[in-house]
């Protein structure tokens, strides 16, 4: 009786043993098939999608890149509106979108960092735009100080509208995508939530949580959908130092490493929305740097970052 035991013991485990290797090569297999058309990707990447028609809310609209995405997505033809806490800079950037000679474009005053504010003016848009089928979580903050001399409120004021705004604002548009199955989501996190810099502390931080949000909540709506991608896609993106009044005091060691254009920003977003991309940074080397320099120690990134001398200095 014994030895019967241990024999139909002995095929259970082979027979699992035989299942984990199946799984195993399958695994593989996709993963081989995955970079090969991932490579391919690269080298021929897809042409960009049509916006026209789409209805197009980005927040922080007043200024810089907001304002940049606003003015290009009106230019291709879609319905673009415009969040902004600053009501003046707001309305000044839709009325430059109508000057242009597009009509479609709608300004809303928001604090983004008030839930309850975010709610309402959601339901505004919803009534009298329609659905929201491409969001741009663009609104951010940077004070600059060294970490101790941030106070409470500076580090909650950073939260409030670095992260947890886009949580507001995606529980407020995110239902109708799942129910349409059809919408972009896009983050702009920053290279300071790739890797972290002094100074801005608190505000790496917070990017690297913009980060953590795209990629969980996306992993989170294909593994409800069975394994398969929703029609929703998502796209983060790294932005290096950007002129918008943000970074006020740069640091870098060669030229080439300046301060980018608010314009070379908002054509590299816009074109990672069109063709779908995950991840990209701006520039765009910057991502595949940060992952060799992961692969190696700690220390090479120290040495990279001494070497590149590139930061932020603190506010007077």
């Amino acid at each position: 009786m014994t030895m019967k035991i241990v024999i139909l013991f002995e095929k259970i485990m082979i027979k699992t043993y035989a299942v984990i290797l199946i799984d195993v090569l399958l695994l593989l297999s996709s993963i081989i098939c995955n970079i090969i058309k991932e490579i391919y990707k690269l080298c021929m990447p897809d042409a960009e999608k049509s916006v026209t028609g789409e209805v197009v809310l980005i927040t922080g609209t007043g200024h810089g890149i907001g304002k940049g995405l606003a003015l290009k997505y009106a230019s291709l033809g879609a319905t673009v509106v415009c969040w902004d806490i600053n009501e003046q800079g707001n309305n000044e950037t839709v009325e430059e979108i109508k000057q242009n000679g597009v009509s479609r474009a709608h300004g809303y005053r928001c604090d983004v960092s008030n839930r309850e504010e975010v709610i309402e003016t959601a339901k505004k848009v919803k009534k009298e735009v329609g659905d929201v089928t491409i969001l741009i979580n663009n609104a951010g903050i940077m004070p600059t100080y060294h970490f101790m001399d941030h106070t409470p409120e500076h580090i909650k004021r950073i939260f409030d509208i670095n992260v947890l705004a886009h949580h507001w604002i995606l529980q407020a548009f995110l239902p109708n995508m799942i129910q349409n199955n059809y919408g972009h989501i896009v983050s702009i996190s920053s290279m300071a939530g790739i890797f972290g810099l002094p100074n801005i502390v608190p505000y790496c931080s917070s990017k690297f949580a913009v980060r953590g949000l795209m990629e969980a909540l996306c992993e989170e709506l294909r593994v409800q959908n069975g394994g398969k991608p929703l029609n929703i896609k998502f796209t983060t993106i790294y932005p290096y130092m950007v002129e918008t009044g943000l970074c006020k005091k740069p640091l870098y060691r060669f030229q080439s490493l300046q301060l980018i254009s608010i314009k070379e920003a908002v054509d590299a977003i816009v074109k990672a929305q069109r063709r779908n991309i995950r991840e990209v940074s701006i520039p765009s080397y910057w991502l595949y740097i940060n992952s060799l320099l992961r692969c190696l120690p700690r220390s090479c990134a120290e040495n990279a970052s001494d070497f590149l001398k590139i930061g932020v200095d603190v506010a007077d």
